[in-house]
């Protein structure tokens, strides 16, 4: 199996090149140069399986000949033996032709853990004969800092640092990664919004000098690997629901969603994926309008989502023009250009036929937390709330039809605040949480300039 650069401007790679990258040489995305593929019967198989051999087999096909389903299963063992729920990902029935996939029983209660862990365990293997650990420089809205630092924590190999939007981000989201004290974890909360965390990150891996210094490698969803061990729960809800659905997704950086896209390419029967958004909206409006044109960012009680500027978009741009990586790149440079990006009206159809989208506002948000307790007293957090409400709406112009999972993103008590105030009742963090409100925090403040993060990375840094 070898990977591509989005751009065309970068030599190929292997899996275990794709483990440890985040941007490609050239500032593309990698993807495979071509999609794996299960026929109906091995995706039939998958019914019989529990996750960690759904996730070895599924991920064997993006290793090729580097790394046995063996090893992949000793792999995904371990990295989810800490979830809180043996199905990992559990399905769970709303009403109706409604369900909730539940991604928020690992140990930071966020989808980001399900990759992230087993991410962690690939990086080790990776870096097995490595001379040096690697340094990896990440940017949060919330779930993937927790998620790496508690799936990093300790490791010799490996060091984080994790970029912050400074106040933007819920309490809890914050001290999960904060009140991590250990020598290889370093927080640092960014002046700014999560936008301008991203753009650092892109700027740094960008910085030849600097990647030659450190060794740079990537954990968000811009490393190809985290959106390949996310199609597989995918798999998993298609099999527990025994019939082919469509998927609403609350998302941000579009890679959750563009996993799912992913999982239909390599033979999944699915029905339609829905992008579900808060008022930064510009997933909305792009795969309605065509236009992308990222905003100023607005706060929400959604802020993983608060994003103005989808990474992972680009792969699916690259998708729709049929890998022409010319075209590709002539797009990226208008946005980067005009700060807008107009898609042909071609585009715009193409992604039609897999993709529909809608938004939630915050009183939507609000008075879908309250229904949903009154109802059948399940307490959802306001990223599943924004997919919910996204789905009443595709239903309503019937977009979407028949069986749909909405993916249920974070535990509650990750927003108690927000889910407090919808519903009335409180959520409770679990036991292992108990003391976090009374830990010391361990974070460096900084500006959003490349050059400030840059000098905390050589002042911290146990590689360089």
């Amino acid at each position: 199996m070898r990977y591509i650069s989005t751009r065309g401007r970068a030599a190929p790679i292997g899996f275990r090149a794709a483990v440890l990258s985040g941007l490609a040489p050239d500032g593309g995305l990698y993807v495979p140069a071509s999609w794996p593929a299960l026929s109906p019967a091995e995706i039939d198989a998958i019914a019989g399986l529990d996750f960690c051999d759904a996730a070895a087999r599924i991920l064997a096909l993006f290793a090729g000949d580097e790394l046995s389903e063996e090893a992949l299963r000793g792999f995904a063992q371990h990295a989810y033996a800490a979830f809180d729920d043996r199905a990992v990902a559990p399905l769970r029935h709303l009403s109706g032709d409604d369900y909730v996939l539940e991604l928020f029983h690992g140990p930071t209660l966020a989808f980001k853990d399900v990759a992230m862990r087993l991410l962690a365990q690939l990086y080790d293997w990776a870096l097995d004969d490595a001379p040096r650990g690697k340094t990896i420089i990440g940017a949060t809205s919330g779930d993937t800092g927790g998620a790496a630092i508690a799936a990093f924590s300790g490791s010799s190999k490996a060091e984080v640092f994790m970029l912050h939007p400074k106040g933007r981000i819920s309490e809890v989201q914050r001290r999960i990664m904060t009140t991590v004290d250990v020598d290889n974890i370093v927080n640092i909360a960014v002046e700014g919004s999560f936008d301008d965390c991203q753009r650092i990150v892109k700027d740094l891996f960008a910085d030849k000098a600097f990647n030659a210094r450190v060794d740079l490698g990537g954990v968000n969803s811009i490393n190809w690997v985290r959106l390949a061990i996310q199609t597989v729960y995918y798999f998993t809800a298609t099999a527990a629901l025994g019939e082919a659905a469509s998927f609403v997704v609350p998302t941000g950086n579009f890679g959750d969603v563009f996993a799912g896209y992913v999982a239909k390419r390599m033979g999944l029967p699915c029905r339609k994926l829905g992008v579900a958004v808060n008022e930064n909206d510009i997933m909305r409006r792009v795969i309605n309008d065509g236009v992308y044109e990222p905003s100023t960012v607005r706060p929400t009680t959604s802020p993983s989502m608060d994003i103005q500027v989808a990474s992972n978009f680009e792969r699916l741009l690259f998708e729709s023009v049929d890998l022409d990586a010319a075209m590709l790149s002539a797009l990226m440079a208008q946005l980067e250009d005009e700060r807008r990006m107009v898609l042909p009206p071609s585009l715009v159809e193409k992604i039609a036929a897999d993709f529909c989208a809608d938004r939630a506002e915050e009183g939507e948000v609000s008075a879908k937390i309250k229904s949903v307790k009154a109802s059948g007293g399940m307490l959802v957090d306001p990223h599943t709330a924004v997919g919910l409400v996204a789905l009443d709406k595709f239903r309503l112009r019937r977009e979407i039809e028949g069986p749909a999972v909405v993916l249920s993103t974070a535990h509650p008590a990750k927003f108690p605040d927000a889910v407090a105030e919808a519903s009335g009742e409180y959520p409770a963090l679990p036991a292992r949480y108990a003391d976090l409100m009374s830990l010391r925090e361990n974070l460096i403040e900084a500006p959003a300039e490349a050059a400030a993060i840059r000098a905390i990375v050589f002042a911290h840094s146990k590689f360089v």
